[in-house]
């Protein structure tokens, strides 16, 4: 599943959380963003817009715990990114 995808790389190859992400994605150096299904949508809709707007590919994951753990947090997350090189 997705979160096996975050697992398996780097805390530098990561944006944990909607503050990182949104920086991330103004410096267009996101390639793939996982967004929490039981988050807030207000919390994620721009995330979500600004991934529609740049074409870059959204992944819905079920638990924010699951997303946090995953990313090597001990606290839950509602968004993440992988970033691109």
């Amino acid at each position: 599943m997705s979160y096996d995808k975050l697992r398996n790389v780097s805390k530098v190859e990561i944006a944990v959380g909607i503050k990182e992400t949104t920086k991330a994605l103004r410096k267009d150096k996101v390639g793939l963003v996982f967004i929490a299904q039981d988050a807030e949508e207000r919390i994620t809709s721009p995330v979500r817009t600004s991934c529609i707007e740049k074409d870059i590919p959204i992944e819905v994951v079920d638990s924010m715990k699951r997303l946090g753990r995953a990313c090597g947090i001990v606290v839950g997350c509602a968004v993440a990114a992988l970033l691109e090189k």
